[in-house]
């Protein structure tokens, strides 16, 4: 593993520093999410071209197995950057739940607020003080609802006749 990652450029290196424990530990989610997607395009390089590089040795050399063991140290990077994707994905999903838990104390503290409080309401005997509106059907009045009660009266009508006949 240590020589995997003196192998590693400068730029790659600070990367995988990045990804201590003691670094992402105060990383707030955006940093951790834009870490993450560095990490894995990293990682997605090495595993890209040990696949391809493996593919193109397997003509040379004969056979998959040989074609793998002289492609070790872009397996040996993917790996490295693996491992530190994990350590980053495992922060991420903390600052996530943490983040969850604290919109949801939020949202039900605004809840808790905007609700009415029943210790403030009279305790009463239940029965309603106004008299309220009075209800009165209106559509009472109108020339078709006359024609609508008349037609219902008279199919009764026609209906009782019917049975009578019997």
């Amino acid at each position: 593993m240590k020589k995997i990652l003196n192998s590693l450029s400068e730029d790659e290196y600070v990367l995988i520093r990045e990804t201590k424990k003691a670094q992402i530990v105060d990383l707030d989610e955006d940093d951790l999410i834009a870490l993450h997607s560095r990490i894995r395009r990293a990682r997605n390089k090495y595993v890209k071209l040990y696949r391809r590089a493996g593919a193109t040795k397997v003509e040379s050399k004969g056979a998959r197995g040989s074609g793998k063991a002289a492609n070790k140290r872009n397996a040996g990077k993917a790996e490295v950057f693996e491992n530190a994707l994990s350590r980053v994905s495992r922060q991420l999903a903390a600052a996530s739940r943490h983040s969850a838990l604290r919109l949801k104390e939020e949202r039900l503290a605004l809840a808790r607020d905007d609700a009415p409080s029943f210790s403030d309401i009279d305790t009463g005997d239940g029965k309603v003080r106004s008299s309220g509106k009075a209800r009165v059907d209106t559509t009472r009045e109108s020339s078709g609802r006359k024609k609508y009660e008349a037609s219902t009266i008279a199919a009764g009508a026609r209906r009782q006749a019917k049975k009578d006949r019997r």
